[in-house]
């Protein structure tokens, strides 16, 4: 019987993490779960009916009545739409921290990321995946970089996708979801205790897959399925 791995990356917004994520998941055969693009989609479903994210009320009120998942390509849809690219815009990227905060909304998400990871190996990112989330995570990893890297990776990813925006803008949106992220009442962004941290300012996406595969390797993290 094969054996069931699970792998958390947290980090701030921006530090590389889905990237990161992705490419890891895929060299070991593992699942990968974003779970920010769960919450960006919640927070477009949130848009989309006309209510406002500012309010935990009225953003609470869409829990269980919209439709989070991954396709067979591991798009994010909402309500049975892939919204992958749509959850990228300012308009989400401006209101997700609301919604992240809000306690209601990320029980609701943890239950379904948790599902996801019972029965199968998973590499999951996000803010709380090794302090809450997984925290029997057979590997925790805290990955970090300055805010102006960050805001300048945001930027260049946001042009390469054609969306509008600005690094200042970027910049701006970073720190204030630095800001509400790790003050959130609710499982602020903290590294967990027994977390790696990799600091990945002035290395590249492959120096910092090699180095989570190492310590994966290590760790003997290499015959999931």
């Amino acid at each position: 019987m094969v054996k069931n791995f699970s792998i958390a990356i947290d980090g701030p917004s921006a530090s590389g993490k889905s990237t990161v994520a992705k490419l890891i998941a895929k060299k070991l055969n593992f699942t990968y779960i974003d779970t920010g693009a769960m919450y960006r989609a919640f927070t477009l479903g949130v848009i989309e009916a006309g209510l406002d994210p500012k309010s935990e009320e009225e953003s609470n009120s869409l829990i269980g009545k919209i439709s989070i998942s991954f396709d067979e390509e591991n798009h994010i849809t909402l309500n049975g739409k892939d919204v992958s690219q749509r959850v990228r815009e300012n308009d989400v990227a401006n209101n997700v921290s609301y919604i992240a905060s809000y306690k209601g909304i990320r029980l609701h998400l943890v239950d379904l990321q948790r599902k996801i990871a019972k029965n199968k190996s998973v590499v999951m990112d996000g803010r709380d995946i090794g302090t809450y989330v997984l925290e029997d995570a057979d590997l925790k990893i805290y990955q970090v970089a300055t805010a102006e890297e960050r805001a300048k990776r945001r930027y260049k990813e946001n042009l390469e996708k054609g969306i509008e925006t600005s690094f200042e803008a970027c910049l701006d949106n970073i720190n204030k979801r630095d800001y509400i992220d790790s003050h959130r009442s609710f499982c602020p962004l903290h590294p967990a205790n027994d977390s790696v941290e990799i600091n990945t300012t002035d290395m590249t996406i492959e120096e910092v897959v090699d180095a989570i595969i190492e310590i994966a390797k290590q760790r003997g993290l290499t015959n999931g399925k």
